[in-house]
């Protein structure tokens, strides 16, 4: 960051304006535990960056999943998320963007609340690597504003593509926590078996409590959370990437509703959970 006199506030943009021809309806309005995919992606968004705007094309701005949202309406000639994208930068030109697609039913608070925790503003993104061939996956991404101009220069060049525009120029790629986060969904079939998928992993509420070291570093000794970790080994993951623990499970013991437990012990909605580093465990 040397030389960057500050960083940039992080809005939220929510890519909503394709034209869904494989799925043959719009994705947007598909509906996952009687949510649809646009409110769910808007509202996670919202959980972490304000304000959150959804990224529309002129003839979807009176369409009725949208239309209740603040709305950025493609203003370049073209289509494809590298429009939405250069359309934000042009309605806020100092702000960055947290990009997300509205197609990611598996994305989890976790997972983009690391994607937040690596941010490098010196480069024009940063992004999460696809765990099918190691590509940028540029649509669950931080823009920086100095992908602006490039973009723009990208797109006078015929470039169309936003992995192709992050494989050529600066940008901070990133292991992802979770494989399934990314997947998207194009197809009846591949939304079918992700309603399927989702109705059987119903999140559940735990009360996690933090000692120690663990206590600083997530900035509050406990708290209720949302989760679909189905032990303490898959909720301390998620954790590590919320809150970046430093500590390793080694290094811990975990209890279970006040029962030391292993890790692999299977949770249930109500649980208490502890993780206890050594200077607590004794």
């Amino acid at each position: 960051m040397s030389g960057q006199q500050s960083i940039a506030p992080l809005y939220g943009l929510i890519l909503a304006g394709g034209s869904s021809s494989r799925m043959q309806r719009d994705k947007a309005s598909l509906e996952y535990q009687g949510q649809t995919q646009l409110d769910r992606a808007y509202g996670l968004a919202c959980r972490h960056v304000l304000p959150v705007y959804v990224s529309v094309r002129a003839a979807q701005v009176a369409e009725p999943t949208r239309a209740a949202k603040p709305m950025i309406v493609d203003s370049f000639p073209g289509e494809g998320p590298i429009i939405g994208i250069r359309s934000a930068f042009s309605a806020h030109p100092h702000a960055a963007w947290l990009v997300l697609a509205c197609d990611l039913p598996f994305l989890s608070d976790a997972v983009v609340q690391h994607l937040l925790r690596e941010r490098d503003a010196s480069k024009h993104a940063t992004a999460y690597t696809s765990t099918f061939d190691g590509l940028p996956e540029p649509l669950c991404a931080i823009w920086e504003p100095s992908a602006a101009a490039a973009l723009q220069g990208y797109q006078n060049g015929a470039g169309t593509c936003p992995r192709k525009f992050l494989i050529r120029h600066a940008s901070k790629l990133i292991e992802p926590i979770d494989a399934h986060a990314l997947d998207n969904i194009n197809t009846p079939e591949e939304y079918s078996r992700a309603a399927a998928e989702l109705r059987q992993t119903t999140p559940m509420q735990l009360k996690v409590q933090y000692y120690a070291l663990m206590r600083e570093q997530a900035g509050r000794s406990e708290e209720t959370l949302e989760t679909q970790a189905g032990n303490p080994a898959d909720l301390y993951a998620e954790l590590v990437a919320r809150y970046g623990f430093t500590l390793s499970r080694e290094q811990l013991k975990v209890a279970v509703n006040s029962e030391f437990c292993d890790w692999s012990r299977q949770l249930a909605a109500g649980d208490a959970v502890v993780f206890i580093p050594p200077v607590a465990g004794g």
